[in-house]
C-alpha cells in the first residue's frame, strides 16, 4: 500500500494524459516521492521504470534497506552514461544542471540544490525543449536508481518497432533504420548496431 501507479487520461491536452508513480512512506498519507510522465512518454521507458521500481521494492522486502526512501545512489549514477553518449552539459548558477542530445531533440535537467523546491528534481523531456513531444518530471526525494534505469533506456540502442503515424515528424530525420528480418529456425536473428556515433534511441 506504500506504492502505487494511476493513469489520468486527458485526450483534449497535449501530453494526452499523465501515469503517475507515487510513493508513500505511510499508506494513505501524502506521498515522499512522485513521477509523472505524459502519457505520451515511451513506453519502453515507463516499462523499464516500472522494473526497476520491482526490484527496489523486492529487495527492501528481503532486506533491513529502505531504498525506496533512503536510496544512496550518486546523481552521476545517472547522467554519466549521457555525457559518454555526447550529450552536451551546461551547468547555471541557480543549481540546475542539463544535458541535452546532440541533434538537440531531447534532453535531462537535474536541479542539484534547493531540495525544498516544488519544481522536479530531475526533468527529461523528447523534442524540442520549447515544444516537447513528451515530458517525464522526477520529484526530490525520488531514489536515483530509477532516474538512472529512466536515463540508462532513453539511450538504449536496442531497435524499436514503430509505426511512421506514431513518430513525430520533425524527428524523423534523427532517425536510425533496423531492417527486420524472418525469425529461422534455430537462433534469432539480431539486426545491426545503428552507426557511430549514437546518441541515444530515436525515441
Amino acid at each position: 500500500m506504500r506504492l502505487q501507479t494511476t493513469y489520468d487520461p486527458q485526450p483534449d491536452e497535449r501530453g494526452k494524459g499523465t501515469w503517475t508513480i507515487s510513493a508513500h512512506r505511510v499508506p494513505f498519507t501524502e506521498p515522499t516521492w512522485r513521477i509523472t510522465f505524459d502519457a505520451t512518454t515511451p513506453v519502453e521507458l515507463l516499462h523499464d521504470v516500472h522494473t526497476e521500481l520491482l526490484d527496489l521494492y523486492l529487495e527492501d522486502r528481503h532486506s533491513d534497506q529502505d531504498r525506496l526512501f533512503q536510496d544512496e545512489t550518486a546523481p552521476h549514477e545517472a547522467y554519466a552514461p549521457l555525457l559518454t553518449r555526447g550529450w552536451s552539459h551546461a551547468v547555471k548558477t541557480d543549481g540546475t544542471q542539463t544535458f541535452l542530445t546532440p541533434e538537440g531533440l531531447g534532453g535531462v535537467r537535474h536541479r542539484y540544490a534547493n531540495s525544498g523546491s516544488t519544481r522536479p528534481a530531475w526533468r527529461a523531456w523528447g523534442g524540442y525543449p520549447s515544444e516537447p513531444h513528451w515530458a517525464a518530471r522526477f520529484s526530490f526525494g525520488t531514489p536515483t536508481t530509477l532516474v538512472a534505469a529512466f536515463t540508462a533506456s532513453l539511450i538504449s540502442t536496442v531497435p524499436l518497432h514503430r509505426a511512421v503515424k506514431d513518430v513525430p515528424v520533425h524527428t524523423r530525420r534523427a532517425l536510425y533504420v533496423a531492417t527486420t528480418t524472418a525469425k529461422q529456425s534455430g537462433s534469432t536473428p539480431v539486426a545491426p548496431p545503428p552507426p557511430a556515433p549514437v546518441s541515444g534511441r530515436s525515441r
